[in-house]
């Protein structure tokens, strides 16, 4: 049944009774002029699981492995009669196998005729790669072989042999695999999380950040677990119950339970769900570095090249020491996030027209303003990397404007307020995954801005945050606005200002209010109910607004700005209901004497002269969960 296969043909076992070779070809690197060896280092993630789950792996155990890797190679892999590049980190030397130890995973072979070799030491000569090949006994290990292209096709499960093998021993094996108890599925608990986040990372859809930690921390681990080793080892096999002994004992399970601890937070990044969470813990701990100890505020310019003109225009406009009283330091950056990272609290960063394309976060600490100098479309930061956020802001007074972002294939949204107040001025946001996000007792400012192309919403407000829009254009993304206003008592409704924003062209609703349903002994709660919010009880979004383009174009203007009475008072009929809830809690408490207004939370909501055109499924929307 091995061998039965579909039509794939990329698959491990799809081009036995096919002519000619489904692999491709690469030429190596180098100057030595070595035949071309299969391109087989870029499979899909689909392929290699396939190999793992259907062939190689399948339900092995930690503690078999090696054997089930050599059952299949002694089926995938012809014994002898080919080439390879055997690779080292010293040098490069063409070998012909003859045999192949498929227990140790080794093959043995022969020097190529005629000689070729590329090595990083110039005394490397034919003699020296003779003499390591007896001291090796001629055997190679199978992941130091790249498997000369061969376009007859005999030779592709060969070529892919090689590199499930090579790619599982350096990507997915940990030497302390085999430590881990025998009673799981060994694919299911370690190989398919880690080859996904392999190619999660290979595909930038993690944090930059998350992977340098999960690099130290493997390497961590691998200095440990040899340590642990080396101790486990030292411990005699004697009865004889010494001293020396029982230290090493205590040294080896302070050891081990320091391994244990690694493994853990390595299981949490590579398991998809928990990364994030992991991940996110860790802007909230982004410090703000305060004033600079000298006390000096400097004016960061940035700015691709300078010219003389520019220097001017800036002298003119920006750095006149005239108008601050005092002499300003100023210093030149290329790059905006060079800026940022040198800024101190009450910092300035000037940003110069040109094309900044960035890697890495913008974490904002400290209360510093970044604002463009010169049209706004000149002014264009773009973001590489899919897995980072791009701005984050925690500081206490954020000032952003003139700026043009542009996120392409991320992961997570445009701009983050965690904490503090941030302000958005005259700028554009070309978005990806959501748009810009206001957690909780956070406060965003946007005004004038332009926000388009978030596949989820364009402004997410999460409870307890402050929230004003004003004179806004939201518009082609897949919701306009989500508030997410939760009838729980450990949130305040959050603060909304909207005022003359045009949302419009949005996939879904223009704006989408996400609650809870009302526990029951409050539903008919005389508050409850105000004009234009019948809220359908089953999770499904309700309708309002005008559907369909040529409809709008009829509309007189108040048909477009309907949604503002409708939205004020949904949110408003929310509020009045968690007050409500509030009071019963307190007289179940035997509290009945407190004053409205002790209870009543401060509900500010002020929705006005807004315009909702061409939103998919109309105005406004309440979804309840």
């Amino acid at each position: 049944g091995l061998l039965q296969e579909d039509d794939d043909s990329h698959s491990d076992y799809g081009s036995r009774d096919k002519p000619g070779t489904a692999l491709g070809r690469a030429v190596p690197d180098g100057n030595v002029l070595f035949p071309d060896i299969f391109h087989t280092d870029h499979l899909l993630f689909y392929e290699r699981f396939k190999a793992y789950q259907d062939y190689i792996l399948a339900d092995c155990k930690a503690s078999e492995v090696k054997e089930f890797t050599t059952e299949y190679l002694e089926k995938a892999l012809e014994p002898s009669g080919w080439q390879a590049v055997w690779r080292t980190n010293v040098f490069e030397v063409l070998v012909e196998v003859v045999d192949v130890e498929y227990s140790a995973l080794k093959a043995i072979v022969q020097l190529s005729e005629p000689f070729l070799c590329e090595s990083r030491v110039s005394t490397f000569t034919l003699e020296c790669v003779q003499e390591l090949l007896e001291l090796k006994e001629r055997q190679v290990p199978l992941q130091e072989l790249w498997v000369v292209y061969d376009d007859s096709g005999e030779f592709d499960q060969t070529a892919l042999a090689v590199e499930h093998v090579r790619f599982f021993y350096q990507c997915i094996w940990r030497t302390w695999d085999e430590e881990e108890e025998d009673d799981f599925d060994y694919f299911v608990r370690c190989v398919e999380p880690r080859l996904r986040l392999h190619y999660d990372i290979l595909e930038r859809r993690v944090p930059s950040g998350l992977v340098a930690d999960y690099q130290n921390l493997l390497s961590k681990c691998e200095e440990v677990y040899r340590k642990f080793l080396n101790v486990r080892n030292s411990i005699p096999s004697s009865d004889v119950d010494s001293e020396a002994e029982n230290v090493s004992m205590v040294e080896g399970l302070k050891l081990y339970d320091e391994i244990e601890h690694l493994k853990q937070k390595l299981k949490i990044i590579e398991n998809p769900l928990l990364r994030y969470v992991f991940g996110y813990q860790k802007y909230s701990g982004l410090q703000a570095k305060g004033l600079r100890p000298t006390g000096t505020k400097i004016i960061h310019i940035v700015s691709s090249t300078m010219t003389a003109s520019l220097l001017q225009s800036l002298m003119r406009d920006k750095l006149c020491p005239e108008s601050c009283g005092e002499e300003l330091e100023i210093q030149f950056h290329n790059d905006p996030l060079a800026a940022v990272n040198a800024c101190y609290e009450g910092d300035t960063v000037i940003i110069c027209p040109g094309h900044y394309v960035v890697d890495g976060v913008f974490y904002i600490a400290d209360s510093v303003e970044l604002e463009g100098y010169g049209l706004l479309d000149d002014i264009v930061i773009e973001k590489q990397g899919k897995g980072d956020n791009f701005v984050d802001c925690t500081g206490a007074n954020i000032r952003i404007s003139g700026l043009k972002l542009v996120q392409h294939d991320a992961v997570e949204g445009i701009l983050n307020v965690h904490h503090g107040k941030t302000t958005l001025e005259n700028c554009v946001l070309q978005c990806e995954t959501t748009g810009v996000t206001v957690r909780t007792s956070a406060e965003l400012l946007m005004k004038n801005s332009d926000l388009y192309g978030a596949k989820g919403a364009g402004v997410e407000i999460y409870p307890g945050s402050t929230c004003t829009l004003l004179d806004n254009d939201i518009h082609h993304c897949k919701e306009g606005i989500l508030i997410k206003n939760f009838l729980d008592e450990h949130y305040d409704v959050p603060k909304i200002t909207m005022v003359n924003n045009v949302i419009h062209n949005n996939e879904g609703y223009g704006v989408v209010l996400v609650r809870s349903t009302v526990p029951s002994d409050v539903k008919d709660a005389p508050a409850e109910t105000t004009k234009g919010s019948s809220q359908p009880r089953d999770g499904t979004a309700q309708h309002s607004g005008t559907e369909g383009p040529d409809l709008w174009e009829q509309a007189e203007v108040s048909k477009q700005t309907e949604g503002n009475y409708e939205i004020a008072s949904e949110i408003g009929a929310t509020s009045a209901k968690k007050s409500q809830m509030h009071k019963k809690r307190l007289s179940e408490l035997g509290i009945t004497e407190a004053g409205d207004d002790l209870m009543s939370q401060e509900v500010f909501v002020s929705i006005v002269g807004n315009q909702f055109k061409r939103n998919g499924k109309g105005s406004f929307g309440t979804f309840l969960f």
